[in-house]
């Protein structure tokens, strides 16, 4: 049984065997005999225990896990022992750098570098990250500035609160990417102290004191200060909302693809079989998909969030950053590939049709053409993608419905009745959209003189959707009389040229044209009204009033009544003036060219 000492390094607590703690104790005090005449051994020694307390936090998988022999010795072995090192003042110019330093090279932490700030240090440490000269960043953020018209700077701000500034001196050298060990530690502390003693050496004083005298902190100081406390306030409201939204998104995402994806626990109406016949691919994957595609950059909000409201939050690694970032470029990059193949599935066009001779026992009476539904559209609870939905049949197997169906109506060319039926759907090539085509099932029937045409189409749930309609054309020979019963509210589908222009053909008898039109036979006159300030055309139950009047003098004016026909025209000074009365019994004309003028009257006998 090994007793455990409890010990502070660095103001962290530390579990620690006995015989780890006295090699550790005798660890600490060689190096501070080793730095005891050496400027500034106290914040060596302070930076050196910072750096072994953050190494055996690095290696304790939880609080209360008791540091062993095994740990003070890696430790050691990364730190260096004392005598490794030489604390005469000329080793910084004239021994050569350790080989532990040049042959292994940490990895950079971003850091703010104050000792190099115009501001607030972003830019150096910037400049330190990336291995480039703080001039060109700063240089970069003064032309991004003013390119964004001031935008720039709110980034400023956020870099300024969620970048730590380096303070110790282990900071500092992760900040530059050095080993964080005795010798360098060393090494920094020394420069630190070399920068003083120049400064010193090269101060105004006179200049000192009237600094002193006009105040402590420089402007950017002073101002920096002002614009911290409410960046802060800032930053902790979007480090909360970043919070809320992050996980709010994850939580529903998480949620949605179990209980709707892989595990099908929930069904909600109308999405069942919908992205399957969308795209083809099984719904776990695409919600699995979604998921990370969606999921990731929120859970990386939410990790931001974290970071701006907890200071010390350990970071997640980069091995875990750059497998969630593969992760998601790969869910990203397959739901693209998915809608491409989905867009290219409606490249092409392709169609089947056929034609057949109705049979009507008699043509001379009225054929009753009426328009027939479904039970299936009453499954309210199916979603709707352009016109067609996915409904189940009365064996309750999957099928889609669509009411993209259009009826013409036109002059057959014989004394047949026939009827076309052209069935259309997309695909990737022609020959997979014609065979599209060839699954649609629509039926009509003939009874007597009853044409029962279906105002629906349905095919296999394995066409998915794609675009699938029906155009049916029917011919019918010249004099036929037709009659009209649409279903409920969808009388638009059936179109024809006729007589009265752009109407409905219901609740009315129609009779084929030998022009290709319909005439209808219960329609009331067409009445035309056109009036301006010089001219009148008026056609009406009451007869036809013209009159005519141009620029140049000249006008026509005709009158069609109940008490007869008057027709008169003026041609500058020639004037013909006819009237007819209502029998036709006697007709009057007057004629008058120039001074000469005519009057005939004729009496039928």
């Amino acid at each position: 049984m090994n007793k455990t000492v409890n010990i502070n390094l660095a103001n962290i607590l530390f579990h620690i065997d006995e015989g780890a703690f006295n090699k550790m104790r005798l660890y600490l005090e060689s190096i501070k005999r080793s730095f005891a005449n050496t400027p500034g051994s106290d914040e060596i020694l302070a930076d050196i225990e910072a750096r072994i307390a953050e190494l055996f936090h690095e290696k304790l998988e939880n609080e209360r896990q008791v540091i062993t022999q095994k740990e003070v010795d890696e430790v050691i072995t990364i730190m260096g022992q004392p005598e490794d090192y030489m604390v005469d003042e000329d080793i910084f110019d004239d021994e050569p750098k350790s080989t532990r330093s040049t042959e292994h090279r940490r990895s950079k932490k971003l850091y703010r570098d104050t000792e190099m700030k115009y501001v607030a240090g972003v830019s150096s440490g910037l400049a330190h990250y990336v291995g480039i000269d703080p001039l060109w960043v700063r240089l970069l953020w003064i032309v991004l500035t003013v390119g964004s018209g001031g935008g720039f700077i709110l980034l400023y701000g956020l870099l300024w609160i969620l970048i730590p500034e380096a303070t110790t001196t282990s900071q500092k050298l992760d900040m530059r990417g050095e080993d964080i060990n005795i010798s360098n530690i060393e090494r920094k502390v020394k420069e630190g102290f070399d920068d003083v003693a120049e400064k010193v050496k090269n101060v105004d004083y006179s200049e000192v004191g009237n600094k002193v005298k006009n105040g402590g902190k420089t402007f950017f100081d002073t101002l920096g200060d002002i614009i911290m406390f409410f960046f802060k306030i800032f930053g902790k409201f979007i480090g909360i909302l970043l919070i809320i939204i992050g996980a709010a998104t994850i939580i529903g995402m998480f949620v949605g693809m179990l209980t709707l994806g892989t595990l099908d626990w929930f069904h909600l109406p109308g999405v069942d079989g919908v992205l399957n016949n969308l795209t083809g691919t099984p719904v776990w994957l695409i919600s699995l998909l979604v998921f990370f595609a969606v999921g990731i950059p929120f859970f990386f909000l939410l990790y931001l969030g974290l970071k701006i409201l907890v200071n010390n939050l350990k970071s997640i690694g980069n091995i875990a950053k750059f497998s969630l970032l593969g992760l998601w470029l790969i869910s990203l990059i397959s739901l693209i590939v998915m809608g491409v193949r989905e867009a290219a599935s409606h490249a092409f066009t392709g169609s089947v049709t056929t034609e057949n001779e109705l049979f009507i026992e008699n043509q001379s009476d009225t054929l009753n053409i009426q328009l027939a539904t479904t039970e299936l559209w009453d499954q309210r609870k199916q979603m709707r993608m352009n016109d067609m939905v996915m409904v189940y049949d009365n064996d309750g197997n999957p099928t889609l419905l669509s009411d993209d169906v259009r009826f013409n109506l036109k002059k057959s060319q014989d004394s047949t009745v026939k009827i076309t039926v052209r069935k259309e759907a997309n695909g990737p090539s022609y020959d997979q959209a014609r065979g599209t085509a060839e699954q649609i099932d629509y039926s009509y029937a003939v009874n007597g003189n009853n044409l029962v045409l279906n105002d629906f189409l349905t095919t296999s749930d394995k066409s998915t959707f794609n675009d699938q309609e029906v155009r049916v054309n029917l011919y019918l020979p010249e004099g036929m009389i037709l009659k009209y019963t649409p279903s409920s509210s969808r009388n638009w589908v059936v179109r024809a040229e006729t007589d009265r222009g752009d109407v409905d053909l219901e609740n009315s008898i129609w009779k084929m044209g030998f022009d290709g039109e319909l005439k209808c036979q219960e329609c009331p006159e067409k009445e035309l009204d056109e009036t301006d300030e010089d001219n009148r055309f008026r056609i009406n139950a009451d007869g036809i009033d013209i009159n005519i009047n141009d620029e140049d003098g000249e006008s026509f004016k005709m009158k069609i009544d109940e008490d007869g026909v008057r027709i008169k025209a003026k041609d500058n000074e020639d004037d013909v003036d006819i009237n007819i009365d209502n029998n036709g019994n006697k007709v009057e004309i007057k004629a008058k060219d120039g001074d000469t003028t005519v009057k005939k009257t004729i009496t039928n006998a």
